[in-house]
């Protein structure tokens, strides 16, 4: 028995990265999980992975930004698994510059992805989220678990040079965050954010790698400089290392379980307590 067992979840952005591994682990947990990514093939080899182990798995491959995504995965997944029990709002990526050299374009891809993205997918969760369980206490049934968790990150939550985009967009979803646990909070549904610090991935590794995504026609190269890099002082990080993917994961797990069924509206740091 799993602590997601009977669970449905849809994670958008796990075709890759901190979405892959939480995808995986809710799947390892009992649940069915939705997989997300811009392109089919990195979350179909995720839902592979999770079909080969035992898991149940979906794939909705597509832009998240798109206006009429959220609908669209969300109709796939009813029709999939008849419910919805878990959010994650998770995909994203970087477009960095200093501020006064700062697109319009740069600024509001970032947006869209980081903000208004998480926004529309949970209107477009209500009728399975915060309906459902206002329909199951009035008829005095047993409420399922059934929550939000929405990524942030420490350069919402501190600022961060050269990602004047970023930031904004990152604490604005924690008091998206904190807005949906007081409206939804009646309903018993839980409203989270979980916040990274530096996480060994693609948006971190050396910009040299070569790593891009298109956004709109236009190559957006992701990573950090290795000049950065190499100048970092991971002393500032208490546990004196980055993060993995795994253990990013496991916040959002952390955070998603029943366990967690008196926590709403918090903002879990995942950092090796760096920033404290």
């Amino acid at each position: 028995m799993g602590q997601f067992d009977n669970h449905v979840v849809i994670i958008t952005g796990s075709g890759r990265g901190i979405g892959a591994e939480a995808a995986k682990q809710f799947a390892a947990e009992g649940a069915k999980v939705v997989i997300n990514d811009l392109n089919p093939e990195p979350a179909q080899e995720v839902a592979n992975a999770i079909k080969t182990a035992g898991g149940e798995a979906l794939v909705v491959a597509g832009d998240v930004t798109a206006s009429d995504f959220p609908e669209r995965i969300l109709s796939q997944t009813i029709k999939a698994y008849g419910k919805l029990n878990i959010l994650v709002n998770n995909a994203g990526f970087t477009w960095d510059g200093m501020v006064h050299k700062m697109t319009d374009d740069q600024w509001e891809a970032i947006l869209s992805v980081h903000a208004t993205t998480p926004f529309r997918m949970i209107r477009a969760a209500t009728p399975y989220l915060r309906d459902t369980a206002k329909a199951e206490l009035e008829s005095r049934q047993v409420p399922e678990n059934r929550c939000i968790i929405n990524v942030s990150s420490t350069s919402g939550l501190h600022g961060n040079i050269g990602q004047a985009n970023y930031a904004f967009a990152k604490m604005g979803v924690v008091g998206l965050t904190k807005t949906i646990a007081k409206e939804w909070g009646a309903f018993g549904v839980r409203c989270n954010a979980v916040a990274f610090g530096f996480i060994d991935t693609r948006l971190t590794q050396s910009k040299e790698a070569g790593e891009v995504i298109e956004v709109a026609g236009t190559t957006v190269a992701l990573g950090i400089p290795q000049k950065l890099i190499d100048t970092r002082n991971e002393r500032s990080i208490p546990l004196n290392r980055p993060g993995s993917p795994k253990e990013a994961a496991a916040g959002i797990l952390l955070m998603a379980s029943p366990m967690a069924s008196y926590i709403t509206g918090h903002t879990l740091e995942v950092t090796g307590g760096m920033g404290i």
